[in-house]
């Protein structure tokens, strides 16, 4: 029987009952042809007595058995049940035959596991000579451990007496092989902590013997993030896997005896935090806003082909469009900061949201602006019938006294900014006006002059005159080809250090 992994992976499961003892087993082929086999030891907490099964190990290319450490119904550490070693004869010859059945010999195996599973990679691949042994946190002295701090797993593996010699038995299964030196030809990668509770009875005492095999490696991991012993292969799953990808490819790092887990999590950040927000490519700045978008409106309709973008982006050079992730467009922005743009290809009918964000001449991005609108057959996109304030970025209108007005939207005044401080007396206007024809400038009721709309909505105006001093309030308004006008958009702003010049006729505020 076989099942889909978390990433498309494969996995077969099975026993094999060819033995004293049947043996179930997970198995999952090798990715991209991969010649190398990873047999996985489970600890004594893992999922369905299956170690390292959780997705961990999906990206490994080489092929995986894992293996079950559950016979009749108790844990075994892949060595015996009630002192009879069956359980071992049964777990070998599984291994064997899927390394046969692969055309693999011992060399192209590596053994891995932690806490108990480390202790069964160590002695299978010392006792019957595979090449490589990865273990983390494994325990040396198995009878004691069981005995005193497992002692439901200690009579599984002991039998109901837990009796002294059974456990000194166990006791001496690995530390006998190091003594007399087997398998010196293995590399060995043993991972540790001072922190793990274990460490100064299961692993210390036995780090001599291992120092005399000559690719023997060991891990000592002293991060903050280590309290006990579950918690060092949490904390050093990335240099286990580093090391396991390095093995199926047929390199065997040496690496000696190292320190690692140096990390500060409560290390003051302030300074990189102040560089990077110096630096962050978006801006979040009154200076470079979000781009406005003037069609479609926000929540408006629009066909499914033909349909046009338009807005304004002032001081940037192109706005970037997006939707779910996907890239949809970048259309130039004009030296008036207006910007249009059609998609190539029909939109797919329903609900849509873009996502626009503008991009100044160094490359730095506005904070994004999302334009959400519904595609439909036959639709048209809202202009001058769509309610005002529903521009998106608009500020919202200032609706006047006139109600053929209420259908009108007001224009968007670009520059002057909101209450922008012009250092010199020379003021330009620009902005967008969907839907009309004409807008005009007005002060206290008088009008200042007039200015055309482009095709694509755009507008400019330069009344030819310095402004005085001080702080000036004009009113914008949209007229459409029918003679309706919008409600005023103001337009305020204060000129700092000017003098008014003789034959200034503007009126004052």
């Amino acid at each position: 029987m076989s099942k889909a992994a978390s990433k498309g992976r494969d996995i077969i499961t099975g026993i094999d009952t060819s033995g004293a003892y049947p043996v179930e087993y997970r198995f999952a082929h090798a990715k991209k042809g991969n010649r190398h086999l990873t047999v996985v030891f489970a600890n004594l907490a893992a999922p369905d007595d299956y170690g390292w099964s959780t997705g961990v190990l999906d990206d490994l290319r080489s092929n995986i058995l894992w293996i079950r450490d559950r016979f009749e119904g108790g844990l075994t550490y892949y060595l015996c049940k009630e002192m009879d070693f069956g359980v071992e004869r049964s777990v070998i010859d599984l291994i064997t035959r899927v390394m046969r059945s692969l055309d693999l010999t011992p060399n192209d195996v590596t053994l891995w596991g932690s806490s108990k599973g480390g202790s069964a990679a160590l002695y299978f691949g010392l006792r019957y000579g595979f090449r490589n042994i990865v273990a983390c946190v494994p325990q040396f002295l198995i009878g004691t451990f069981v005995r005193e701090v497992y002692p439901n797993v200690g009579r599984s593996v002991l039998g109901e007496g837990l009796a002294e010699q059974d456990v000194r038995v166990l006791d001496a299964v690995i530390p006998d092989l190091l003594r007399a030196g087997a398998n010196q030809e293995a590399n060995i990668y043993l991972v540790s902590s001072p922190q793990d509770e274990q460490y100064p009875t299961q692993v210390e005492p036995f780090l001599g013997m291992l120092q005399r095999y000559p690719n023997f490696n060991f891990v000592f991991s002293e991060s903050p993030f280590i309290t006990e012993h579950t918690k060092v292969t949490v904390r050093n799953v990335p240099p286990l896997l580093a090391i396991g990808y390095l093995l199926v490819d047929g390199i065997a790092p040496r690496i000696g005896t190292i320190r690692n887990g140096y990390e500060e999590p409560d290390r003051d950040t302030s300074a990189i935090d102040a560089f990077l927000a110096s630096t962050a490519k978006v801006k979040a700045t009154d200076a470079f806003p979000p781009p406005v978008v003037t069609v479609p409106a926000a929540g408006g309709m629009v066909p499914l082909a033909g349909s046009r973008f338009t807005g304004y982006a002032p001081g940037a050079v192109r706005v970037s469009l997006w939707e779910k992730g996907k890239f949809l467009g970048s259309p130039s922005v004009a030296p008036d900061g207006t910007w249009a743009w059609e998609p190539a290809k029909p939109w797919a009918g329903g609900e849509h949201r873009v996502k626009i964000f503008a991009v100044d001449p160094a490359g730095f991005h506005s904070p994004t602006r999302e334009v959400p609108f519904t595609a439909a057959d036959g639709a048209a996109a809202a202009t001058s019938a769509v309610p005002a304030g529903a521009v998106s970025g608009a500020p919202a209108p200032v609706r006047g006294p006139v109600p053929a007005a209420q259908g009108v939207l007001p224009p968007v005044v670009s520059s002057p900014g909101p209450r922008q401080q012009v250092a010199g007396t020379t003021v330009a206007f620009h902005g967008v006006a969907a839907g009309a024809v004409q807008v005009r400038f007005q002060q206290n009721g008088a009008l200042l002059g007039m200015s055309g709309v482009r095709p694509d909505g755009s507008w400019g105006w330069d009344p030819g005159w310095p402004w005085p001093e001080g702080p000036h309030l004009v009113e914008v308004v949209a007229v459409t080809a029918h003679g309706m006008e919008s409600p005023p958009a103001p337009a305020a702003f204060t000129v700092m250090n000017a003098s008014a010049p003789a034959g200034y006729f503007a009126p004052r505020n």
